[in-house]
């Protein structure tokens, strides 16, 4: 059987050449689709893409900043797409006429949101990406990914930007910290110093408080001390009102006694002339003169004391009088003796003497009627008119003793006189002086009384200053601590920025500097199990998918049920029909190890077990398809396609199981393709053999089981057409050949 087999076989040319195409099928199938999808990133520079430029540019720190010019700089060196740079209009009128995949729209305020970084509200950069999709969906998605390197390509050029002009700043930065260095030293100082000072104001303070009770007792004192005053002011006043009074009084008063005084000298001087002449004719004359003129210094004395009595000098007055007339009488028996003319003369002197002191009586009358209301005056009236009556009495005196000088008489009423004018001279003086004493007094007054005024408020002023004393003094003690503070703070301060300022001045930015703040961090790949490209990673899928669509179409062109004769057995039957399936499908999965691994050029971790492997999987594949079409014929074909389509889908040939939907899930593991990819994978990629081998185990099992289940298949299947009339059947099918179904 297993020789009429193919002997048939190569008598049908048709079915030779149809078989030998579909040897080819993996190979076309698989090596296409992986020739295609070899590497599709490995040609965007034939892909074209606009690239439009409407950014106007921007200033920043007096420097222009031209992001727009810079990126399309950057893409006219960048081969990864075959960049057109046009105008607005001419890049999407040729992006609707499929001329552009996609377009790349830099807009006007590219630059100008790049500088707005420190603003309230800042702006990001805007880059306007328009894909044609229904042009081709894959190269959206191609773009997609394009747009996001470029994207990090603008994000490292504008933060570039970003780091130099914070490394100006900062290196300008340093030298303010150079200078706040030396200005925070010299504000340590000074802060050492206020620290110093409060203390100071502290200790002063304390004082203050101290030396302010005492102030306080004394204000007190003054203020009492000021009423007193006043109260003797007013006193004061008062009394130099009624001396003024008294002082009228006594000015008319010493203008009389002075009138009196000098009528009293002319007739001091017509008695010395008379008792002249009697002294030279008797001794008694000139004893009585010399008494009048010790009474006459007496007079004088007892006038410069005027203020002891005014009533004394009425009494000498009177005295001299009773002396005169005594001294009449005791002349009168000397007159007798006396020629004539000296008795006349001498009378005459007698006559005009007794006048004066009738004269000078009556203003010593009126200078003792004055006298007594200037008693309340001032003293220095009072010593005057002492004087006076000293002088009254020394006049008294004199006149007793008037008969021992009369030389002194005269001289005495010169002196008389002459003090009466002093007297009348000072007492206007004093007048016009106890005036002024009086509007002095009234101006002491007055002033006592501000003065009074101003002690309360200065006894008011003396309490808030003893309060705000006491508070300044608690304040002082919490300045001192805040003083304290500020010298540490300060200190600390001071050091901060001597150190900031050394550190800073050892910051030297540079290219690399700026390169580090715009991409600080570099990923660092490292794979496991690399694959080089797409053609490599999509060679389990497309491969399986080759060797799965080889063995279906050869159930097309020949005939699995139909013997080549009469079968010896449904074993002999059942392995004529297996060997085709078998050869072709090693053949095939020769072909297609060999277009992989020479013409393509792929890369696996063992060319033996990858061609073993792939001749497994091929073997499996044809064991699920004979099994099917054998028992089923074209619904067999057609649930064979079902199961390709499941697995296309569900095998993991593209997506991890996880991301397709959970129905397919739940039938993965049943689909010989699973475990065809997963051994193509680790027999291709990983190197992990003992999974291919797993995964092979699995294959032969499902090509056991699909044998076996086709074994049984023509057991039966000869058993109910071949075992009755065998030697009939032999003979009717001699002749019979293969046909092409």
């Amino acid at each position: 059987m297993f020789k009429k087999e193919w002997k048939s076989i190569f008598k049908n040319p048709k079915l030779v050449i149809s078989i030998i195409g579909i040897l080819f099928i993996p190979v076309l199938y698989g090596g296409m689709f992986i020739w295609a999808f070899f590497d599709p990133y490995g040609h965007l520079e034939n892909m074209p893409v606009a690239v439009i430029n409407n950014d106007d540019g921007a200033e920043m720190n007096g420097e222009s900043l031209e992001l727009g010019e810079e990126l399309v700089n950057n893409l006219k060196e960048n081969k990864e797409f075959n960049f057109k740079f046009v105008d607005h209009e001419t890049g999407y009128k040729n992006l609707e006429n499929k001329e552009y995949y996609m377009l790349v729209e830099i807009p006007a305020s590219f630059s100008e949101n790049a500088i707005t970084l420190l603003d309230d509200q800042p702006k990001k950069l805007e880059l306007k990406y328009v894909p044609n999709e229904g042009y081709n969906f894959l190269s959206s998605q191609i773009g997609n990914s394009a747009m996001q390197r470029i994207q990090t390509a603008i994000q490292e050029q504008v933060t570039q930007t970003y780091a130099k002009t914070m490394f100006d700043s900062i290196t300008k930065m340093a030298d303010g910290y150079q200078t706040a260095d030396e200005s925070s030293g010299e504000l340590l100082a000074g802060a050492e110093d206020l620290d110093n000072g409060a203390a100071t104001l502290n200790e002063n303070l304390e004082t203050l408080a101290e030396k302010q009770v005492g102030f306080s007792q004394g204000v007190d004192t003054l203020a009492s001390g000021s009423n007193e005053i006043q109260t003797g002011v007013h006193s004061l006043v008062d009394g130099l009102g009624q001396l003024a009074s008294g002082q009228t009084q006594l000015i008319d008063g010493s203008t009389q006694a002075e009138s009196g005084s000098e009528s009293l000298q002319t007739g001091i001087e017509q008695v010395h002339q008379g008792l002249t002449a009697v002294l030279e004719k008797m001794g008694e004359a000139t004893a009585g003169t010399q008494q009048l003129k010790e009474g006459s210094d007496a007079l004088a004395t007892g006038l410069n004391q005027l203020q002891t009595g005014a009533n004394d000098a009425t009494q000498g007055a009177t005295d001299v009088k009773d002396g005169i007339a005594a001294l009449k009488d005791q002349l009168a028996s000397v007159l007798a003796t006396l020629p004539e003319e000296n008795q006349a003369l001498l009378n005459q002197a007698i006559d005009q003497l007794a006048s004066g002191i009738a004269t000078l009586e009556a203003g010593n009358q009126s200078i003792a009627a004055v006298a007594g209301e200037l008693a309340s005056g001032s003293e220095e009236i009072s010593s005057n008119l002492s004087a006076l009556n000293q002088g009254q009495l020394a006049i008294q005196s004199g006149v007793e003793e008037l008969n021992g000088g009369a030389a002194e008489l005269e001289a005495g009423a010169g002196k008389l006189v002459d003090g009466q004018r002093q007297l009348t001279s000072g007492l206007t003086t004093f007048s016009n002086k106890l005036n002024e004493a009086k509007a002095g007094g009234d101006q002491l007054l007055a002033g006592t009384g501000a003065l009074t005024g101003s002690v309360g408020q200065l006894e008011d002023a003396s309490k808030a200053l003893a309060d705000g004393s006491s508070q300044l003094a608690d304040g002082s003690l919490q300045l001192a601590d805040g003083t304290s503070k500020l010298k540490d703070g300060t200190q600390e301060f001071n050091n901060e920025l001597h150190d900031a300022a050394s550190e800073s001045d050892g910051l030297h930015p540079t290219e690399d500097t700026y390169n580090m703040v715009a991409s600080p961090v570099k990923v660092g790949k490292e794979e496991i199990n690399a694959v080089p490209n797409y053609g490599t990673g999509f060679t389990p899928y497309f491969l399986s998918i080759g060797l799965f669509v080889g063995a279906l179409t050869l159930t097309v062109i020949y005939p699995l049920r139909d013997p080549v004769g009469i079968p010896r057995s449904g074993f002999s039957w059942f392995l004529s029909k297996y060997s085709v399936f078998l050869i072709v499908g090693i053949i095939q999965s020769l072909l297609a190890s060999g277009l992989i691994l020479l013409l393509l050029d792929i890369e696996v971790s063992s060319v033996p077990l990858f061609i073993l492997f792939t001749i497994i999987t091929s073997l499996a594949f044809m064991a699920l398809i004979q099994f099917l079409v054998t028992t089923m014929d074209n619904p067999g074909r057609y649930l064979a396609i079902i199961i390709m389509i499941l697995q296309l889908t569900s095998s993991a040939g593209t997506f991890p199981v996880e991301l397709i939907p959970e129905p397919l899930q739940t039938i993965t593991n049943y689909l010989p393709m699973t475990y065809a990819i997963r051994g193509f994978k680790e027999v291709i990629s990983t190197g992990n053999f003992s999974l291919m081998w797993d995964n092979a185990f699995v294959l032969i099992g499902f090509m056991i089981v699909f044998l076996l289940l086709t074994f049984l298949y023509f057991i039966i299947k000869y058993k109910k057409d071949y075992s009755l009339n065998k030697n009939e059947t032999e003979e009717n099918d001699s002749d019979q050949k293969p046909v092409l179904s």
